[in-house]
């Protein structure tokens, strides 16, 4: 049984805001990604999971319960992060973090004192008083005090440094060894593409793409950029490429010189040796990044419906 699962969940709040018919389930031990801008829909769909919001249709799940029938059991072995950090300004965050150890039952502060010290957290002052960077720091230290199973986080690294961030990520990588069960919501691609197994890209509340990250990263399709010596051998490139089969051409570029073409794994080799039959200046590979995929969706020209599962990520 999968420990997160949302069915079909729908949530509009008219004039397209809200989320619709949004399906995905988190496994045991998986870190999965929810990627999308920032009023795509990602904190309303955690807001369901969390059970502070009532579906129109759909359900969601946590562990089998169902998340607004029993919101209270599922939060008392879960770790949520929010994306927007309120805490009570009258207290300091020594303060905070006793307040919650009380609430959760927690006598032994060893772990959360490891976390104080992993990320760096000064909890003398007041919470009044705190940058958003401390706060999102006491906020990281609360989630994972008590150690939970399941995790929840929206934005997370909202509000870190660029260093601070580069912890964050190394911690998750060290709670997927531990089997945790992590639903990771993000607009920051490092942290997307660094710790998860699977990603779902949202766009105006509609699911359009849920793949396994090793696809991408192993993507059977390969880029590649060079650049000609000579006008006459890039013309010569341009009037011979119609017969090669296995080359795709995405690009040419006569001012430059340059060409930029596609090719299959299994086509490399009959790649290379026709390419080395020219005189070149350079050629290099063309990463294709979580970035790119993701950007196929959201660019300005993309009339793209959402309901899609694209698990076979660009084999052509």
């Amino acid at each position: 049984m999968s420990v997160l699962q949302i069915e079909h969940l729908t949530k509009d709040y008219g004039h397209n805001r809200g989320v619709f018919d949004v399906s995905f389930q988190v496994e045991k031990g998986e870190v999965y990604g929810f990627l999308g801008p920032n009023g795509a829909g990602k904190t309303t769909t955690i807001r369901h999971i969390m059970g502070f919001s009532r579906p129109q249709m759909g359900h969601t799940f946590v562990n089998g319960l169902n998340s607004w029938e029993s919101a209270s059991d599922i939060q008392k072995n879960l770790g949520y992060l929010p994306g927007e950090i309120a805490l009570p300004e009258s207290l300091t965050g020594t303060q905070f973090i006793k307040m919650m150890a009380d609430l959760r039952g927690i006598h032994d502060m060893a772990h959360t004192n490891y976390l104080i010290s992993k990320f760096e957290l000064d909890p003398s002052s007041s919470l009044k008083r705190m940058s958003l960077g401390m706060k999102r720091k006491l906020a990281i230290v609360t989630a994972f005090m008590h150690n939970p199973a399941v995790l929840v986080l929206d934005e997370p690294t909202s509000g870190l440094d660029p260093i601070m961030q580069d912890v964050f990520i190394e911690f998750i990588k060290e709670e997927k060894e531990k089997g945790k069960t992590i639903l990771l919501s993000s607009h920051i691609f490092n942290e997307i593409d660094a710790t998860c197994d699977k990603i779902s890209i949202i766009k105006d509340g509609r699911i359009i793409s849920t793949f396994i990250a090793d696809e991408l990263r192993h993507n059977e399709s390969k880029s590649f950029e060079f650049e000609f010596t000579t006008t006459e051998e890039f013309e010569r490139f341009s009037r011979e490429i119609q017969f090669f089969n296995s080359i795709e051409v995405i690009s040419l570029k006569s001012h430059k010189n340059q060409a930029e073409i596609r090719v299959n794994d299994k086509d490399i080799n009959s790649c290379i040796s026709i390419i080395s039959d020219f005189d070149l200046k350079f050629f290099a590979e063309i990463k294709f990044t979580l970035e790119d995929y993701f950007m196929k969706f959201y660019d300005r020209n993309s009339n793209t419906e959402g309901g899609t599962n694209n698990n076979v990520i660009n084999r052509n």
